[in-house]
């Protein structure tokens, strides 16, 4: 696709008006619903979090192999 600042005021706007067509199908809830469930997930898969409670060595693929020694 071209960069925005390359397209034509009708372009950027018919663009905008698909994002908005697209947009208009999401069903809607109400933040003080769905926050409360994103809460109780995260809570409730902190246990499994590596992120939280870190990767045990011999699982973690980043893990430096070896060093090198200079002599």
């Amino acid at each position: 696709g071209k960069m925005a600042q390359d397209m034509t005021e009708k372009e950027l706007l018919k663009m905008e008006l698909d994002q908005l067509k697209k947009e208009v199908k999401n069903e809607r809830q109400m933040v003080s619903k769905t926050g409360k469930e994103i809460k109780e997930y995260v809570e409730s898969m902190a246990g499994e979090d590596p992120l939280l409670k870190g990767v045990p060595e011999d699982k973690n693929p980043f893990k430096e192999k070896g060093g090198c020694t200079i002599s």
